[in-house]
């Protein structure tokens, strides 16, 4: 069942319901019903779900660079529970829109350290 979920998944766009970009799904996340029967909780998305999928010095790298960004170490991915998902062609399409999620991390340093300085970049249209 993993291996199914993780070529119908992994690696997709996720797109929220106004069509914007959310991110990647890096990796997925399966828990256990009261009757011990798996089912996927949620999908990962971020450098750390990423890095950890990867392995190896490789993802070691990935996950460290990332982590020079947040002041939270470990980085906890971005959970989307998979309730939230409407469906799944080309992308994984979300029931919700995107500020209605977490923020990851690193886009929390990059709105505080880089964009916020950006003047005029309150007064943009979102």
């Amino acid at each position: 069942m993993r291996i199914q979920v993780s070529q119908e998944l992994l690696d997709r766009q996720l797109v929220d319901r106004d069509g914007r970009l959310v991110g990647k799904v890096d990796d997925v996340e399966f828990a256990l019903d009261a009757d011990g029967v798996p089912y996927l909780r949620s999908l990962l998305s971020g450098p750390g779900a990423l890095g950890q999928r990867v392995g190896g010095r490789l993802g070691r790298m990935l996950v460290l660079t990332a982590e020079r960004f947040v002041t939270d170490r470990p980085m906890a991915p971005l959970r989307i529970p998979y309730p939230l998902v409407e469906r799944v062609d080309s992308a994984v399409w979300l029931r919700v829109r995107a500020d209605e999620l977490p923020t990851s991390p690193v886009e929390q340093w990059l709105r505080r350290h880089v964009i916020d300085r950006i003047p005029g970049a309150h007064r943009a249209s979102g």
